[in-house]
């Protein structure tokens, strides 16, 4: 035999077995009952602040580690395992090779102590100099050729020729 239940449902009322408190005390049970009740709200959005996602660092010890196993790798489908397995991209694992292979390269240079030189002051002092140089070549130039003038007038005067030097520079 089945029961067939009805769709109504019905509430059942318990009165109270303290009659002292009236009115007062029902007001005050209804006080604490609503107190005690979660506040139901309606399905919102939710305004809860979900972190973003920090980038992950790696030192470069793991750097270098990760780089040794993928070379040790052999198989095929070994690289895509480890970079699975580290997270990382296969550009990443280009980049940590060159910057190892930039960093042995820079710890074998001799390194010159002392301040760095300053190319722009350099290179104008170099140009200073040059300039100098310039004037002072200028100078004995000039002199040169005004000897060379006093020479030609001198050998005129005296009546001297050179031949061979007149010859071959006609």
């Amino acid at each position: 035999m089945r029961k067939q239940h009805s769709s109504k449902a019905t509430v059942q009322f318990i009165p109270s077995t303290d009659d002292t408190q009236g009115t007062e005390g029902a007001a005050q049970e209804a006080r604490r009952a609503t107190e005690a009740a979660p506040s139901v709200c309606a399905p919102h959005a939710s305004t809860e602040v979900v972190p973003r996602a920090k980038r992950h660092f790696k030192s470069n010890a793991e750097k270098r580690r990760i780089v040794a196993e993928a070379d040790a790798c052999t198989r095929p489908g070994e690289v895509g395992l480890l970079m699975r397995r580290e997270g990382i991209y296969s550009s990443n694992l280009c980049n940590w090779r060159q910057q190892i292979r930039v960093a042995d390269t820079s710890a074998l240079d001799a390194k010159k102590r002392g301040p760095k030189p300053n190319l722009e002051l350099a290179q104008t002092r170099h140009m200073e100099q040059l300039t100098r140089k310039n004037a002072q070549l200028q100078s004995q130039l000039d002199q040169a050729l005004l000897i060379i003038d006093v020479q030609k007038k001198v050998s005129m005067l005296m009546g001297l020729t050179l031949a061979t030097s007149a010859q071959g520079s006609i």
